[in-house]
């Protein structure tokens, strides 16, 4: 049976925010996660490309190590990874058959949602991997996350909070912030990114409240560039920075900070493992370079108006350096957003006098309406070139390879699912040699001493070791 005929019914139950429901589903399997020691990672936007660097310097380090994130881009295999490599999908499948299973006699309010079965097909998988560690990324907000049934998790990580799903954690920076600071545990060591002051006051009260010892990370250095490698320097430690974009140095510090802990509570990462593991984290669909019909074409989600203003930065900053004049050259922005997202905001934070922006449809989700899109994007930059509106991606983006100019960036962003439809739809290089990464890290044959749960109540005596 396939993945999606067997997820394709609790669809449905759309998003259901709660506990009651994930935490029955895994007493029914026999508490998997209380198996899995775990890394909680929430944020608006970062967490993705953090939990990335901490799987990938833990498998380097030897460690076996799973590693949970959402939504995919391509298929629900790249949500469930062991060591770096995806769940093969007949075993997603059988995993997915035996929560399932343990469904059949919940009542109707009892049905868990599709993220709460693919979750729980997580913890199932990883408990019977046997991982020494897994990392693991919030959905959606934090406190009430299908995520969030570890009791005491190794190290909690918030990487950022800005203004987004407001619709279901509240209209504020602090309603966000007190919903992210809820993965928050009692004594548990927390890493925490620059947050706004609104959203500082609340984490920071919670971190009092919880006495959790706290790390507060400031961005890394970045040192030099050697042979097009950025190098960069947090705390002493140097290592490679493979993702693009000067908010890296936030994400890839607050990695560094997670492994300083981890290695104050006894796990063995070598300065080698952080340096070589960082060098080949890889994580699709942001900032990412490729080309498509000979067009190089940058690709982001951009979803949010934090993530455009970093995307805008970074092409700024990209077309100064490889262009002769001093001023950015125009951008042919190709999107398409969700009906929920805040467009307007989007819109101010990417577009310019002389961009081009060619507005598409997000196929198979609640897409925007790209004619309201054009009427917005219009009154907010009257002096854009050009705005024209498509009804399938790869007409607009056939649109901006014809009408583009040398030393103009096309940019395809604006939402995940609409990058992951272009790798569906396509064959690109670049998605295969990511998806597999050369050389793969080595799979433990047998679990490490360290992955033993009934060293988690010892924690919080490791924890004063911190500073606070």
């Amino acid at each position: 049976m396939d993945i999606d005929s067997i997820l394709q019914p609790f669809q449905r139950f759309g998003v259901h925010l709660g506990l009651e429901r994930i935490e029955g589903l895994l007493a029914k399997l026999g508490n998997p996660h209380q198996q899995v020691p775990i890394v909680h990672v929430a944020g608006t936007n970062g967490k993705g490309s953090v939990c990335a660097y901490l799987s990938s310097v833990l498998a380097e380090a030897g460690y076996r190590v799973g590693r949970y994130t959402s939504p995919h881009l391509v298929d629900w295999p790249e949500r469930i990874c062991l060591n770096e490599r995806q769940i093969a999908p007949e075993t997603l499948a059988e995993v997915l058959l035996q929560v399932r299973d343990a469904i059949a006699d919940l009542s109707e309010d009892e049905t868990p949602t599709q993220f709460e079965v693919i979750t729980a097909a997580a913890w199932c998988y990883f408990a019977q991997q046997q991982v020494d560690v897994a990392v693991i990324e919030v959905g959606l907000g934090g406190r009430l996350d299908a995520t969030n049934v570890c009791d005491r998790p190794l190290v909690t990580v918030i990487t950022s909070i800005s203004r987004e799903h407001w619709q279901q954690l509240g209209p504020t920076l602090a309603d966000i912030a007190r919903e992210k600071a809820g993965i928050l545990k009692s004594r548990c060591p927390a890493v925490i990114g620059q947050l706004p002051p609104e959203a500082r006051k609340v984490v920071e009260g919670r971190i009092a409240e919880l006495n959790c010892p706290a790390v507060w990370v400031e961005p890394a250095l970045e040192i030099e560039t050697t042979k097009g490698q950025r190098w960069a320097e947090y705390e002493g430690i140097k290592y490679p920075l493979p993702l693009l974009g000067e908010f890296q140095l936030s994400n890839s510090a607050l990695a560094i900070a997670t492994l300083q802990i981890l290695q104050q509570q006894g796990w063995q990462i070598s300065l080698e493992a952080i340096a070589s593991g960082m060098d080949k984290t890889k994580w699709l669909g942001r900032l990412q370079q490729t080309t498509w019909k000979n067009c190089p074409l940058t690709i982001d989600g951009a979803h949010n108006p934090a993530a455009a203003r970093a995307l805008r930065q970074y092409v700024e900053r990209r077309s100064t350096a490889t262009s002769l004049h001093s001023s950015p050259s125009p951008v042919i922005w190709v999107m398409g957003m969700l009906a929920t997202k805040e467009h307007d905001e989007i819109f101010k934070a990417l577009l310019r006098a002389g961009d081009r922006l060619y507005l598409v449809p997000v196929p198979e989700h609640s897409s925007a309406d790209p004619q309201q899109l054009a009427i917005l994007a219009r009154s907010i930059c009257p002096e854009l070139a050009d705005c024209q509106t498509f009804s399938d991606l790869f007409l607009g983006l056939e649109a901006a390879r014809a009408n583009a100019k040398p030393h103009e960036a096309i940019v395809l962003c604006g939402s995940l699912y609409l990058i992951g439809y272009f790798f569906r739809s396509v064959e690109c290089e670049v998605l295969s040699e990511e998806r597999s990464p050369s050389p793969p890290h080595p799979i433990p044959p047998s679990p490490h001493p360290l992955n033993s749960y009934l060293l988690i109540p010892l924690l919080g005596c490791i924890c004063d070791r911190l500073v606070y």
